[in-house]
């Protein structure tokens, strides 16, 4: 477990806030695909690259939905079609029952905000962060010049930054203050979704699990909801209430944290999961039996496009895509879950 994960470890999980169990689920993603073409060097023909390819995600409100995968997966594709960023090559998603294609980009950035990754780049460095905080309200004609500076340094001070800060230039600010400061400008439209991309990982360790425990506390005070991407599994294993695994654009199980990472069922999950490292003495270094190469994502294997990295791969995995299949545990897309799988 690492030091953020362990400082936030303590932090108790509420129920998700306004959960009803006859509630229809907040924001759902309906066969999500997003391709790109990619350019493979002078008089050669552009490749098509399948970031994302048919995901289906339902997140309910309150949840803190954790999105994990190595690198290259398709996680951050993902969040930014949820945000409305980029539109889909195919599928749609819906926002309380409503398409977002019909609610518009200004009707669904009311609701659903990012915190993205690098706090030194997703600022303005021209901009005092009281005038940053208050752009959003500015863009969406929200009260005049002096309101949105109130309520700008209302929420700088409700994330930890005082006021005294109002006019500081992002550059004066350590790494963790502009992430406040990120924080506070997602959270001044007052959504109720906010999806958070890496928001840790280009922070010192101590500053991680500051940022962790004030996520926390803004979801309690709040009602929001997260989706939370990392690579951090110590620290999802914390902070999150459900997690999804993604391999090359598809979700290959998703499941109740304490489910997932208690008796993980998909072998790619079980690989990541032995690849935490523990700070138990004599372990060494963990194996996580997949070898060191990674698959090309321009060239993806057929049927189950993690079989060629499987211990546990079948004849048919070779040919077969298998289906995200839900059950009491959650789902998973793996033939030695399906009745032939068993069978075989």
């Amino acid at each position: 477990m690492t030091a953020a994960a362990s400082a936030v470890a303590t932090a108790s999980q509420p129920a998700a806030p306004g959960r009803s169990a006859s509630a229809a689920p907040l924001m759902q993603a309906h066969g999500l695909a997003r391709s790109f073409l990619v350019g493979a060097g002078a008089f050669r023909p552009r490749r098509t690259l399948h970031a994302v390819n048919g995901v289906d995600l339902v997140i309910e409100r309150g949840d803190v939905l954790a999105i994990v995968g190595e690198s290259g997966c398709g996680k951050s594709t993902l969040a930014r079609m949820l945000l409305g960023l980029i539109a889909p090559s195919s599928g749609h998603i819906t926002l309380d029952g409503t398409d977002i294609r019909l609610l518009g980009r200004r009707a669904v950035a009311r609701r659903v905000q990012p915190v993205f990754q690098d706090p030194y780049s997703s600022l303005n460095p021209r901009r005092g962060i009281a005038s940053i905080v208050a752009l959003p309200l500015e863009v969406h004609g929200i009260g005049n010049a002096a309101e949105r500076r109130r309520k700008a340094i209302a929420m700088l001070e409700r994330v930890g930054l005082p006021a005294r800060y109002a006019d500081n230039a992002p550059g004066q600010l350590s790494g963790g203050q502009r992430q406040r400061v990120a924080i506070a400008r997602a959270l001044v439209m007052q959504p109720e979704i906010v999806i958070c991309d890496e928001p840790t990982s280009a922070l010192d360790v101590s500053v991680q699990a500051q940022i962790l425990n004030l996520l926390l506390d803004l979801r309690r005070e709040f009602g929001l909801t997260y989706v939370f991407i990392s690579h951090n599994l110590a620290v999802v294993e914390h902070i999150a209430t459900q997690v999804a695994v993604m391999y090359l654009g598809r979700v290959v199980e998703q499941a109740e944290t304490a489910t997932l990472f208690g008796a993980p069922r998909h072998p790619y999950t079980q690989a990541l999961l032995a690849s935490v490292l523990t700070p138990e003495p004599g372990l060494g270094i963990p194996d996580t039996g997949l070898g060191l190469a990674f698959p090309d994502p321009l060239n993806p294997p057929p049927g189950c496009t993690f079989h060629p990295r499987c211990p546990q791969r079948m004849s048919h995995c070779a040919t077969v895509v298998p289906s995200l299949l839900a059950d009491r545990q959650g789902a998973v897309a793996c033939h030695l879950h399906t009745s032939k799988g068993q069978a075989a």
